[in-house]
């Protein structure tokens, strides 16, 4: 059955396996994650993960048949680096995603050590806990340009058909340093990157998918793009995934409020 195309923002490192004051911080992100399953049309036979912590000169696919957990952040409880998501790899679809890719005229390579970083385990973790679907972890090339990432999206819209879900996990707002101002001090009465997150709805939301992507090649003239992606490969996974919509339209599938910022989801299909 086909899977849709998901964009979600994976938070702040472990961010879901941690105590927070209030409590409550990611308890929207959280809930929805946790529901993020039964909302697909049938369980996925594969999921085909684009995470804004791996870039690298081709579109790289992890080849490793059981990959390991990357605890790539710091300054973290200790328990947290002790998290496990076991999921086993799939380097079959690692082999058919390449060829999609460099049938498009992309570049792609593999990477058969590589284990999957916080921006999936994390994330899945909540998602999937049982860990039994088989995951690929691709990367953002370098350079990061827009219409490349939505061209790779195209490529890939074909693993749809054969059950595989594909998730940009990255953050609709990525500024550091608003962010953690907003951890030591109260939240500002607006959230940080209101404008923005206006701006990307509507563009994701259109219903001329052209003029969707148009606008995605050219997001950082958006009101407040800078602001809100000082440097952009949290927003990036985005383009992948809208570019696998095809004439799929988006829809917002989650609006939080979270350390001082506005983070949306989005889905297509």
């Amino acid at each position: 059955m086909r899977q849709p195309t998901l964009f979600i923002p994976h938070g702040g490192g472990p961010c879901f396996f941690m105590d927070w004051d209030p409590p409550d911080t990611w308890e929207r992100h959280r809930a929805f994650l946790a529901g993020l399953a039964a909302t697909l049309p049938a369980p996925p036979k594969a999921l085909l993960v684009i995470s804004g912590h791996w870039e690298a000169p081709a579109f790289t696919l992890q080849r490793n048949p059981a990959p390991a957990l990357m605890f790539d952040y710091q300054g973290f409880p200790a328990h947290t680096y002790r998290l496990t998501w076991p999921a086993p790899g799939a380097p079959a679809l690692a082999e058919a995603a390449a060829g999609l890719l460099r049938a498009a005229g992309l570049p792609a390579a593999f990477d058969s050590a590589r284990g999957f970083d916080h921006g999936v385990f994390v994330p899945l973790k909540v998602a999937f806990p049982d860990a039994a679907i088989p995951c690929v972890q691709m990367s953002l090339r370098a350079g990061l340009d827009p219409a490349e990432h939505l061209a790779a999206g195209r490529a890939l819209a074909p693993l749809r058909d054969q059950g595989v879900l594909i998730i940009g996990s990255g953050n609709s707002f990525h500024n550091l340093g608003v962010m953690i101002r907003a951890m030591r001090a109260a939240p500002p009465r607006a959230a940080a990157g209101e404008d923005f997150d206006a701006w990307l709805t509507e563009t994701v939301t259109l219903p001329d998918p052209a003029e969707r992507d148009r606008r995605l090649m050219a997001w950082d003239r958006a009101p407040g793009a800078r602001h809100a992606h000082p440097r952009e490969e949290h927003l990036i996974p985005l383009h992948v995934a809208a570019g696998a919509a095809g004439a799929e339209i988006g829809v917002k599938t989650l609006e939080d409020r979270v350390l001082g910022a506005v983070q949306s989801a989005f889905r297509f299909g």
